[in-house]
């Protein structure tokens, strides 16, 4: 199939183009996926022909075209990561009998995505929908865990906001539970949202290792004490893992 390697070259470029900060000049593009100038010139052409990138001649630079807007567009449409994450949720809820959430990071909050409960069980605060402190959530920290530090500060330049009392109150002390979660492979809050109630969370990842978002199962504190939160936690991180499958990610490299 001698198109193949054209595509693959054509998906290069436009996941180097959507990971930087802006249009980047042919050189660059050409030494950053190790292509001839030539070739580089010629696919950039022919992407551009399609829309799917743009040139601008003033800079000498290329960026994302309106037809990779669109296509990135029409993926939120279809909800992929719900869709794949809901029968993950479903299966973490007949495993546990605690209610799981799918959580992402919208700025320095967590949105709730998914949640998937037992009939019967104890309505929570958090809902589809809802928005909450990243940083008093377990879906907030396992997902900020992976975050370069500078972001993290970016996210959280002053007063620490708490619900309980609880919960990190300072940069120092979040980038302590952050380096705990990331060690362990899970994070947790206990009792930093809802008194009595704690969150074990864990993340999945994107094809360039980035925290897409994070599975958390949330329970009475009475009904799992602290030295059982381990092995719950290992059937979360597994729920986790099929998800970064599932969006044909990957785990990045320990820091």
């Amino acid at each position: 199939m001698p198109q193949v390697p054209a595509a693959r070259r054509a998906l290069a470029v436009l996941r180097l183009l959507a990971a930087a900060p802006g249009p980047l000049p042919a050189s660059s593009i050409a030494r950053a996926l190790d292509l001839p100038r030539s070739s580089t010139y010629h696919l950039l052409t022919a992407m551009a022909e399609d829309g799917f990138v743009t040139s601008i001649p003033e800079e000498r630079r290329w960026g994302l075209g309106v037809a990779a807007f669109e296509i990135g567009s029409a993926y939120l449409r279809h909800e992929p990561l719900e869709r794949l994450a809901r029968p993950l949720l479903r299966r973490l809820v007949d495993q546990t009998g605690e209610i799981a959430q799918l959580g992402v990071l919208h700025g320095a909050e967590t949105l709730y995505l998914l949640k998937e409960q037992p009939r019967r069980h104890a309505t929570l605060v958090t809902d589809v929908g809802v928005r909450m402190p990243a940083h008093l959530t377990a879906s907030g920290l396992s997902l900020l865990a992976h975050l370069p530090p500078a972001q993290v500060r970016a996210l959280f330049p002053g007063r620490f906001v708490n619900r309980t009392g609880l919960g990190p109150t300072s940069l120092r002390e979040l980038r302590r539970t952050l380096a705990d979660g990331a060690r362990r492979g899970w994070s947790v809050e206990d009792g930093h949202i809802t008194e009595g109630f704690a969150s074990i969370a864990a993340c999945a990842f994107d094809h360039t290792g980035h925290p897409t978002a994070a599975i958390t199962v949330t329970f009475r504190r009475e009904d799992h004490p602290p030295e059982s939160w381990p092995a719950l936690a290992a059937r979360i991180q597994t729920t986790a893992t099929t998800l970064t499958t599932r969006l044909t990610g990957r785990r990045p490299e320990p820091r």
